[in-house]
């Protein structure tokens, strides 16, 4: 084969060597076959006989290049130390000594770089050499990783946590009488303390924590990016998941959740419960909003060159913590249903709500929001369960001790404070009991004001009428029809004074309050009647025996005996009766004060002077009307009185 001279210049003859090392390099054939490449080239343009030399060349100084990284990482590999010195530069942490980390990070990049180029894979023993330091420096860069992660991690700093929470507290009042099982919960407190249910905190938007220094974020990044520019990606991931997997359990410590089984939590008993349930709820505000939003952007800073990493990084690292709350949410899910419980379960299914929103943008694992979406359905299935018991309950209650002075029922005040916590829910309500109206359908509806009620404002509906049913029940307890009336009027007047009061009024609308308004002037009307008729009908003309002038004596002493026998009958048993409200007992006293007083005084004003004149007249005459109008004032009070009457004065 004849050789080709051509003659195109200096300029071309470089561009020809340059373009004849790129196709040897891409090749990346052994010595032998180069050699013979080489030839066949050369018999094509005899200035490609110069090539031999160039690559010989470049061989030669990746060698080099090669040795003095080898040598960098070998010296920082406690196995292969061959003097003291070299394995106290191994001790030394990796961020007291920055330029021994950045000349390592420098050998393995170059060592990367020349088997990537391929400038040192025809020489087998060399490319064997490399794999064997590339293990090393992985090894020790993993090791660095995560010692420099833990050194690193940032404590959580609860009391600065929870001094950015704001708290919202519903009072709930004491329970302090006579009460079924069902109701026991909340009457264990001190009456005048109260019982507290505190909704949960809540954060400002601005909070936003460290979870690793910021100093230690680029070299935790520049170790991970050489880690997975040689592959052992899942070596990296691992030793972080495992460090920041063991931060996020001790986060949950100090937050106060603990690793508790289903059946642990389901004997706890209800005040410890309590406790935990309130911690959970905070927990997984501050998880979220902090502890997940914070890993989320470390994986972020840290594995930004790889988007499948960070994510698969970010979920194996959170699915611990986020798991743990699950499983006690779903423990207080299948737990024993009791009325003391739906605020905490209403609370943890809010929170939980939230949180699956945020759930579904942090984690690209389905099975992490699939697992939380079923412990909210659990959460919403057991409040809405314990809300249709406690309907049952309060149907059902059956203590049979009446009160002794005709106050309000335990009971009443129990249900109308519950209820009254309860609007705080009601959006919550709604979405849950909207496909159980059926409940419902017990209820009658006037005007058609079933129809623009809201699900949750019906089953307030019928569980206050089943209240009153119940007090109505409950009344039938006193032999006494006045103290039946009163009974009832102070309960229904306190259940509208509560739905007044409240959101709860906007729920059932303003002619509900005036129809149990209504009820009330009933009951009242009714206490008159059953209590005062006998008094007045000892003031009534009929069967004196004539006028005023020529009126039995006789008769009239009688009459006037037996009224003051009904009065301070009256006096010393309704002094004993409690009405609480100062407004319902004032207008009690003034209707009777009506009713009787005049009567009283056209008797007196009639008949009187055919006593008044004879002997042992104030035995029979005790009282003015004036005095009869301050012993009223007494009534209705709680504290029970004997009448000492002062004798009328002669003039």
């Amino acid at each position: 084969m004849t050789t080709t001279t051509t003659n195109l210049g200096a300029g071309s003859e470089d561009r020809v060597m340059a373009t004849a090392q790129q196709i040897l390099k891409s090749l990346n054939t052994p010595k032998e076959v180069r050699e013979d490449m080489l030839l066949i080239f050369s018999s094509f343009d005899n200035r490609l006989s110069n090539i031999t030399d160039l690559i010989n060349e470049n061989s030669d100084s990746a060698g080099v290049r090669f040795d003095a990284a080898e040598k960098v990482i070998l010296q920082w590999d406690s196995s292969s130390s061959s003097s003291n010195a070299d394995a106290s530069r191994h001790s030394l942490p990796w961020e007291d000594s920055p330029d021994e980390a950045a000349e390592y990070l420098s050998a393995v990049d170059e060592i990367l770089h020349l088997v990537a180029d391929m400038s040192i894979r025809s020489d087998n023993k060399i490319m064997d050499r490399a794999e064997t330091a590339i293990q090393m420096a992985m090894s020790r860069l993993e090791d660095e990783f995560r010692l420099v992660l833990i050194r690193n991690t940032v404590p959580l700093d609860s009391e600065r946590l929870y001094g950015s929470i704001r708290r919202v507290s519903l009072s709930f009042a004491a329970n302090d009488g006579e009460i079924g099982e069902e109701f026991e919960s909340f009457a264990e407190v001190d009456s005048e303390r109260g019982c507290f249910h505190e909704r949960g905190p809540s954060f400002g938007d601005d909070l936003c924590v460290d979870l690793i220094n910021p100093d230690a974020v680029m070299e935790l990044k520049e170790i991970a990016d050489r880690m997975i520019n040689a592959g052992y990606e899942k070596e990296c991931v691992q030793a972080y998941s495992n460090v920041r997997r063991d931060a996020l359990d001790e986060c949950l410590v100090i937050l106060g959740v603990e690793k508790l089984s289903i059946e642990e939590v389901q004997k706890i008993e209800w005040k410890a419960l309590d406790e935990k349930m309130k911690k959970w709820i905070q927990a997984v505000k501050i998880t979220v909003r902090v502890l997940l939003n914070g890993e989320k952007r470390l994986c972020d800073q840290i594995f930004n060159g790889s988007n499948s990493i960070k994510e698969i990084c970010f979920n194996e690292t959170a699915k611990g913590c986020v798991m743990q709350l699950l499983n006690f949410g779903e423990a207080v899910a299948i737990g024993k249903r009791s009325s003391e419980k739906l605020f905490r379960i209403l609370d943890m299914y809010d929170v939980l709500a939230d949180a699956l929103l945020e759930f579904e943008m942090m984690f690209t694992d389905e099975y992490m929001c699939t697992e939380a979406k079923g412990v909210l359905a659990g959460l919403g299935d057991a409040a809405k369960g314990t809300f249709l018991e406690f309907e049952n309950a309060v149907k059902n209650e059956a203590s049979k001790k009446p009160m002794q002075n005709g106050e309000i029922h335990p009971l009443t005040r129990y249900v109308m404070n519950y209820v009254k916590l309860l609007v705080d829910y009601s959006e919550t309500l709604n979405s849950l009991l909207e496909n159980d109206e059926d409940e419902a359908d017990g209820l009658k509806s006037e005007d058609g004001e079933l129809e623009t009620m809201t699900p949750f404002a019906k089953r307030l509906l019928l569980l206050i009428s089943s209240l009153e049913s119940n007090l109505e029940e409950k009344s039938k307890l006193y032999e006494d029809g006045a103290l039946h009336c009163i009974f009832l009027m102070n309960n229904n007047l306190y259940i509208v004074q509560k739905v007044k009061d409240s959101e709860l009024r906007k729920l059932l609308g303003d002619n509900w309050v005036r129809k149990r308004r209504g009820s009330i002037r009933q009951y009242a009307t009714s206490y008159l009647r059953t209590c005062w008729t006998k008094a007045l009908h000892c003031l009534k003309d009929e069967g004196i025996g004539g006028s005023s002038n020529n009126a039995s004596k006789v008769a009239l002493k009688e009459r006037f005996k037996s009224f003051n026998a009904c009065f301070e009958d009256i006096y010393r048993i309704q002094t004993g009766w409690k009405v609480p409200d100062p407004q319902l007992r004032e207008e009690l006293r003034i209707s009777i004060s009506e009713k009787v007083i005049p009567a009283y005084r056209s008797f007196m004003g009639r008949f009187g002077s055919q006593l008044e004149s004879g002997r042992h007249a104030g035995k029979y005459i005790k009282y003015t009307p004036e005095d009869l109008e301050n012993y009223l004032l007494d009534l209705f009070e709680g504290s029970p009185l004997v009448l000492h009457h002062m004798r009328r004065k002669s003039t």
